[in-house]
Order: structure tokens, then sequence, then C-alpha cells
């Protein structure tokens, strides 16, 4: 199974908590070897979902939205996009080369285009900026993709 990742990220420890303890039981439903993340591995979910697929021994395949992408992350995630993209078994590119909301909308349509379910860590409200959540859920429901939202009962973004 290959399982599209999404989320909003800068969550509170406790949202954090919540959606690691249901990313995990996603991905205990599969085999191990059957089972391959597609993450843009930015800080949050992405990188959460691709952790715990690589700690249950499946694969992990990174999208680049743009070049100057790890640039544009913070400086404290570096060591673990670094460690995450060295483990990855493919890494595909959208050609761009800024770091922009258009190139990581663009990203996202790679991981959906890749992946037989979306997994959307989604609180249901619309997206604060282009290429957020919202709009890579949009995006998956537009081209027919499953999409299971996690999402814990009473939890807010910040």
């Amino acid at each position: 199974m290959r399982l599209g990742i999404t989320g909003h990220r800068g969550l509170s420890a406790k949202v954090e908590a919540q959606v690691r303890a249901e990313l995990a039981k996603v991905v205990d439903a599969y085999d191990a070897e059957d089972l391959v993340a597609i993450s843009c591995i930015s800080d949050g979910p992405d990188v959460w979902f691709a952790q715990a697929v690589l700690d249950h021994g499946g694969r992990l395949e990174a999208v680049i939205p743009a070049a100057e992408y790890r640039e544009n992350l913070p400086a404290w995630h570096y060591p673990v996009y670094d460690e995450l993209m060295a483990r990855a078994v493919d890494v595909h590119h959208t050609g761009m080369k800024e770091s922009t909301s258009q190139a990581h909308q663009a990203g996202s349509e790679i991981v959906v285009g890749l992946a037989d379910q979306l997994i959307a860590v989604w609180d249901g409200r619309p997206a604060r900026g282009y290429g957020g959540t919202a709009d890579v859920v949009a995006y998956a429901h537009s081209v027919g993709l499953p999409i299971r939202v996690i999402w814990p009962h009473g939890a807010t973004r910040d």
C-alpha cells in the first residue's frame, strides 16, 4: 500500500502525541513489505508518518517541492530531513527552484499521484495559504484518491 501524507505543521505537543498515536495505528494495519510512505518530509506529520513507516519496516519515497525547499524549512529540522532523505528509496522532484506555495502544492500533487490513499492530518478547515492541507485534500478528492482524515477529537491548531 502506497500512502501519501499531508498535514498541519506547528501542532502543540499534546496534539502531536495524539496524532503520532493515530498514525502508528494506521501503519500497524499494514504488512511492512507492502508499505510505502510518500512524503515531502517537512516538519510535523510528514516526518512523523515517514518515521513510523520506516520503524515498521516499510519504505519511504520523498517528494521535493523545490530545489530550495530544505533551506526554507526550520534549521532545527535539517538533521531529521537529511536522515530521512538518506533513507528514501526514491526521490521525486517538481523541477521548481523556489520554495513557494505553488511549489508546495505541486509537490503535494505528486504525492497524491503516487499514492493509493492520502492520509490527511487535517482539522477540516480551509487552508491558511495556497498549498495548505485543505488544498491538498481538495486536489486528492478531485482526482478520486481515497482520503483518510486524522484529527484528534477536541484538538485545535494554534
